[in-house]
């Protein structure tokens, strides 16, 4: 009898750990509680690693193919929009591609047998030694031979499993917020800083991405809240000069707005028992690296290769994939910090200082 397998999230790391699991011989089953692929956000980044995987997927060409501009002039400018400095951005092997086309290209790749639960999500779990027993959120009870947490940061898989967020999450004060509009064309990056905030107007398709960053403490609410995001937007982004009240409008009544924490998660072990966590939910980059999707892509693969090769030990196997895959993560955590300070200056001494270097 094959083995089964259960994934929560259907986005970049659950759609590629679907991919070489199927491939492997397990019977694949993925719950999303969205009502399909969640398409919507900033475009990403596939570098490294992660692009010979793709590669293995047969995937590489079509994703060139969707690849974003190559060269793009990208400005920073001053709050009455005059050049500061300027450059060209060459992405070199990297690919910049929009989110919903690499989704599309993972999505198509998915054999029929593999079982979508839309509109669904894990309410409890218990495991054992021999299985993981799941109830659904609509009542239906299954037993599956491993599930693995690919639900994000916010991974519930991970509170129900290893404990609250807070014991994992390193927030480094700072949040973000991202939406698609049309009301603002380009065909250049511009950069706007004054002290603790950032806001980014990018190509898009035929629209624009407007970014802003925004430093401050830790804040509460609840992140699935979009009319107390869109407050804090207000809040934190008034008084502001260049274009940022003008986009800060245009969020506020978009539909496509996406608001979070500048964070990572930060883990002892991945895996406990017959349960494991993979891309964002076991070591989110954080949103100034640019790494998140490489992360994701190439955790995926090492967590479904271990698993294959380990010849049913899946103790061995999910330690393999902790122990082989840190180090990298190890290496691309710290970037943020450098990011977030070139992204983000504090002062207007660190803007006008990064100018001069």
């Amino acid at each position: 009898m094959d083995k089964t397998v259960l994934i929560s999230g259907a986005s970049f790391a659950g759609l590629t750990l679907a991919y070489w699991l199927n491939k492997f011989g397990y019977k694949v089953t993925l719950v999303e509680i969205s009502s399909g692929i969640r398409k919507g956000g900033s475009p990403i980044e596939i570098r490294g690693e992660a692009l010979n995987i793709v590669k293995e997927m047969e995937l590489l060409e079509k994703i060139r193919a969707k690849r974003l501009t190559v060269n793009l002039n990208k400005r920073m400018v001053n709050a009455k929009n005059e050049t500061l400095f300027s450059w060209n951005h060459s992405e070199g092997d990297d690919i910049e591609i929009d989110r919903d086309d690499l989704l599309d290209i993972l999505e198509e790749i998915i054999p029929k047998n593999v079982e979508f639960l839309y509109q669904n999500r894990i309410a409890i779990i218990e495991q054992s030694d021999e299985t993981v027993n799941v109830t659904f959120k609509n009542g239906e009870n299954r037993n599956f031979d491993f599930v693995f947490g690919a639900d994000g940061t916010h991974s519930s898989v991970r509170k129900m499993i290893f404990g609250n967020e807070d014991n994992f999450s390193v927030f480094f004060g700072a949040y973000f917020a991202t939406c698609e509009t049309k009301e603002i064309p380009t065909n250049e990056g511009t950069i706007y800083n004054e002290p603790g905030r950032m806001a980014g107007l990018f190509p898009f398709r035929d629209s624009t991405q407007a970014i802003v960053i925004f430093r401050s403490p830790k804040l509460n609410y609840d992140y699935k809240n979009q009319t107390q995001q869109k407050q804090i937007l207000r809040d934190n982004l008034k008084n502001s000069d260049w274009k940022i009240p003008q986009i800060v409008e245009l969020m506020l009544k978009s539909e496509n707005l996406y608001f979070d924490e500048i964070c990572q998660i930060k883990m002892p072990s991945w895996a406990i028992n017959r349960i494991a966590l993979v891309g964002d939910a076991a070591y989110t980059a954080g949103f100034p690296t640019g790494m998140g999707t490489t992360l994701a892509i190439q955790g995926s693969a090492t967590l479904a290769k271990s698993l294959y090769g380990s010849r049913g030990d899946y103790r061995s196997a999910f330690l393999n994939y902790y122990e082989s895959y840190r180090p990298f993560v190890d290496s691309i955590q710290p970037k943020i910090i450098d990011g977030l300070n070139f992204t983000v200056p504090k002062t207007q001494e660190e803007i006008d200082n990064r100018f001069n270097k």
